[in-house]
C-alpha cells in the first residue's frame, strides 16, 4: 500500500508562520525519509493558524529541500483562479523538480469576505463553471485547443519537456465521474465526508476508461500513537479545532491536548475513532494496530491501493512519531518514491 501525506501547514503553538512554514518543509523531509509516495499542501485562506496560504510557495520549497517523493497541492481552488495562471505555476514546478510535481485541483468556498476578496471581478455573480476550468487546464497543457481559439495561441508549457500529473480532489463525490471519464486521478477527502467515500471511490473507478483507470487515494485524518488511549488524547486537538471552526469561523492556531481537554465536553472527547456500527469516523486514532486494521477495511471497500493521510497534532514530536508509527503499520519502508503514480 501506498502512503501519502497532506501537509496543512499549521502553527504550532506559541510559535508563528516563520516556523510553521519551516516545519511544513520538514514534514516533506521527513515524509521522504520514511518512505511516504508524496506530501500535497493544501491552500486555506483567512487562517491564522496554518501557513498554507500558497500552496505553490511550499511545493517549492519542499521540491528542493527532497529528492525522491513527490510534492503537489491538495488544492489549488481552480474556482478562485484563472486557469492559465494555474498551469503555469505549475509548469515552472515540473521545471524546477521534473517527474515529481502533483497538481491537485479542487474548488471549495473560503468563507463570504475571503471568497469575495479573492475574486477579481467583483461585480458579477460568480458561477460554477468548475468543469470547464478542468478542460481548460488539461487543453493548456496538452496544447489542444482548436485552431480558431485564442488561446490556442499560447504555449506555456515551452521549454519545460514533462508535465504534473492532475489529480481531483473532492469531498461529495460530484467531481469523480468526471475524473474517471478524464483518466485523471480522483481524491476523495475522507475526513470531511466519510460517509460518502466509499460510493465517491467507486464511482471513479466506474467511470475511469478501461485501457489505463486513473489510481485513486483516499484522503483521512489519522492519529496514531503507541496506545489507542494516547491517540484517543493527541486526537483532541483537531476535535477542539473543528469545534473552534464551526462556532466562530476562525482559529489562531491547532489547540494543546491541554486546551482541547478543558474545551471539550465528556462525549466530544469520546467521539469514535474507529469504525462504530458500519459508519467511518471523522477522525481514526489508535495504535498502529488499531489505525492499521481500520485503513485496510477502508482501502478494501473503497479498492485504492493509496492513502492520504491528514494528521493536526499539536506537539511536533508526537506528529513526527504518529507519522512514522504509521508507516511501520503500513509496511512503507524507507527509500526512493516512485517517480509516478
Amino acid at each position: 500500500m501506498k502512503l501519502s501525506l497532506v501537509e496543512l501547514g499549521t502553527v504550532t503553538p506559541g510559535t508563528d508562520k516563520t516556523q510553521g512554514i519551516k516545519d511544513a518543509v520538514d514534514a516533506a523531509r521527513q515524509a521522504e525519509a520514511l518512505g511516504y509516495q508524496r506530501i500535497w499542501y493544501a491552500e486555506h485562506h483567512d487562517a491564522g493558524g496554518f501557513v498554507c496560504q500558497s500552496p505553490e510557495i511550499l511545493i517549492a520549497l519542499a521540491a528542493a529541500a527532497t529528492t525522491r517523493i513527490r510534492v503537489g497541492s491538495g488544492a489549488v481552488l481552480l474556482n478562485h483562479y484563472s486557469p492559465y495562471k494555474v498551469v503555469e505555476n505549475f509548469l515552472q514546478l515540473e521545471a524546477l523538480a521534473p517527474g515529481r510535481i502533483d497538481l491537485g485541483i479542487g474548488r471549495a468556498t473560503t468563507g463570504p469576505v475571503a471568497d469575495l476578496a479573492l475574486r477579481r471581478d467583483r461585480n458579477t455573480p460568480p458561477v460554477d463553471d468548475f468543469a470547464e476550468q478542468v478542460q481548460e487546464v488539461l487543453a493548456h497543457f496538452d496544447r489542444r485547443f482548436p485552431a480558431d481559439h485564442p488561446f490556442a495561441l499560447l504555449d506555456p508549457t515551452a521549454g519545460t519537456p514533462s508535465r504534473p500529473e492532475v489529480w481531483i480532489l473532492g469531498s461529495s463525490g460530484n467531481s469523480a465521474r468526471m475524473a474517471g471519464e478524464l483518466g485523471l486521478g480522483y481524491v476523495f477527502a475522507g475526513f470531511i465526508n466519510p460517509g460518502a467515500a466509499e460510493r465517491a471511490l467507486l464511482r471513479h473507478r466506474a467511470f475511469a476508461k478501461p485501457a489505463s483507470p486513473a489510481p485513486g487515494i483516499l484522503s483521512v485524518s489519522a492519529v496514531v500513537a503507541d496506545t489507542d488511549a494516547e491517540a484517543q488524547r493527541l486526537n483532541w486537538s483537531r476535535t477542539a479545532l473543528m469545534t473552534r471552526l464551526a462556532r466562530t469561523g476562525h482559529a489562531s492556531h491547532v489547540p494543546t491536548v491541554e486546551e482541547a481537554e478543558k474545551e471539550l465536553s465528556r462525549a466530544e472527547r469520546e467521539r469514535p475513532t474507529v469504525i462504530t456500527d458500519g459508519r467511518w469516523p471523522l477522525q481514526l486514532a489508535g495504535s498502529p494496530a488499531t489505525v492499521r486494521d481500520q485503513i485496510e477495511q477502508m482501502t478494501k471497500a473503497t479498492g485504492v491501493h493509496e492513502v492520504m493521510v491528514q494528521d493536526m497534532i499539536a506537539d511536533p514530536a508526537a506528529r513526527a512519531h504518529s507519522r512514522s508509527l504509521l508507516a511501520q503499520a503500513l509496511g512503507v519502508t524507507p527509500g526512493p518514491a516512485a517517480a509516478s503514480s
